[in-house]
């Protein structure tokens, strides 16, 4: 919490996401990573792990949604496979690793859980991949595309990521 010195949460984060050899799906609303965190993705992309991150195509907040976008063109270009959900507004915060290990993605403190259930894994990489169905993938070239209005959105969304 605001109160803790150590960042525990993200430190786990971090061993996941560096013990990963086969793959990673990343799902939230907010896909707002700090430096270390999207650092880490970008490696084990480019390393050969699957990493696959969804986010919504319906926005809660728009400042955070046109961030979120932005991150994805970082984790594009380091070869993750990166979708947008387009069936509403997607409220899982989930990262799995592997299909050996889940994670509750911390956001605002919320309470955060670490599940090492092989069977519980499996059930949600199902859920992600049923979701991958109602998605579009953002290539290289459809990101690329992207208008001068958009591309603004996203840096001027992402100079407050901080902040969000």
């Amino acid at each position: 919490g605001p109160d803790s010195k150590s960042e525990e949460i993200r430190d786990n984060y971090m061993r996941l996401i560096h013990k990963a050899r086969h793959h990673i799906y990343l799902q939230t609303p907010y896909f707002v990573p700090d430096d270390c965190i999207l650092e880490a993705l970008r490696i084990a992309a480019k390393s050969g792990v699957d990493v696959r991150i969804m986010i919504p195509c319906k926005p809660d907040h728009p400042f955070v949604y046109w961030a979120s976008y932005s991150y994805l063109g970082d984790m594009i270009e380091a070869g993750a496979k990166c979708y947008v959900y387009n069936n509403g507004f997607l409220h899982v915060k989930g990262l799995t690793v592997d299909g050996l290990v889940s994670w509750s993605f911390e956001l605002n403190f919320e309470v955060n859980a670490v599940i090492y259930s092989e069977e519980t894994t499996k059930k949600l990489e199902e859920a992600f991949e049923q979701d991958i169905l109602n998605s579009t993938l953002v290539t290289k070239r459809l990101y690329e595309e992207r208008s001068l209005l958009i591309r603004g959105k996203e840096q001027f969304s992402r100079l407050l990521s901080p902040l969000l």
